[in-house]
């Protein structure tokens, strides 16, 4: 093996070792996304219109609403039981690869583990928010400090593990981005 490919090795292997800063844990060892958490396109009941979202928190799905009664579900993680809040919300704007700073709450809460980003932290793969977000306000405008947004940790998905954001695997958060128009209905069930 000539010295670069074996230089280029040991970058990818020590990348792939490296848990990322701060934020969590390195992925379980051998973790894969489970098949069952693949998007599927579904037959949904009640009359909801195209074009909404709406999070299932008890069965940790996102519904992205079609025509004609079907809608593509998504697995999510939601927030701990005392984060998650249910409403009614709009995507008041979209990003990519987003920058995140905690909110004062959280740094309230966990000072040792975000007072430090409380200047925020630029976009990118090891950013909290992944690769897209949106931003959810209330119905008077107001931002809601909610996010639907990606994630560098997957292995949490399907779990209540956040501080309220509903988070997606960066791939399936891209796929959803790509239909979502700003002003689209975002509907947090109770639980």
């Amino acid at each position: 093996m000539d010295s670069r490919r074996k230089f280029l090795t040991m970058i990818v292997a020590g990348a792939a070792s490296t848990a990322l800063p701060a934020f969590g844990q390195q992925a379980p060892k051998g973790w894969k996304l489970p098949a069952a958490f693949t998007p599927k396109n579904v037959r949904i009941s009640g009359n909801r219109p195209a074009g909404e979202i709406h999070v299932l928190p008890n069965q940790r799905y996102l519904l992205w609403t079609l025509p004609e009664g079907r809608a593509i579900r998504y697995v999510v993680a939601i927030g701990s039981d005392q984060q998650y809040r249910s409403g009614d919300f709009t995507v008041a704007r979209k990003a990519e690869w987003p920058s995140w700073t905690p909110t004062r709450n959280m740094i309230r809460r966990f000072p040792d583990k975000y007072a430090q980003y409380a200047g925020g932290v630029v976009g990118g793969p090891d950013n909290p928010l992944g690769a897209r977000a949106l931003y959810l306000s209330r119905p008077n405008g107001s931002d809601s400090l909610l996010r639907i947004h990606g994630t560098p940790h997957p292995w949490t998905i399907g779990q209540a593990a956040s501080n309220g954001c509903v988070r997606m695997t960066n791939d399936h958060v891209s796929d959803l981005y790509e239909r979502v128009e700003a002003g689209a209905k975002v509907i947090l069930h109770e639980r």
